[in-house]
């Protein structure tokens, strides 16, 4: 007996469909970082040492990168944390 697979919805045949997976790590330049969040190179910085900034990756001498997902779920925490009156 001959299996012949099963075109899908799309015209794919079943052995060639694979299910939808989130999309793939986009990695972001300082200016692209700088314009999400908001703010200058020496506050990324100076946020990063202590901690309360995600990590830049180096990819090489010249050319620093962050992930995408790490800066949205950063900028996530900062908008659900409550708002503070200041005067």
């Amino acid at each position: 007996m001959n299996a012949h697979p099963q075109p899908t919805e799309d015209g794919a045949s079943a052995d060639q469909a694979s299910p939808p997976g989130p999309p793939p790590a986009r990695l972001l330049r300082l200016p692209e970082v700088i314009d999400r969040v908001g703010l200058r190179r020496s506050a990324i910085y100076q946020r990063m040492s202590e901690g309360r900034f995600p990590k830049s990756r180096s990819l090489g001498p010249k050319c620093t990168v962050w992930v995408e997902e790490e800066i949205d779920a950063w900028i996530r925490s900062i908008a659900d944390k409550p708002h503070r009156d200041v005067l």
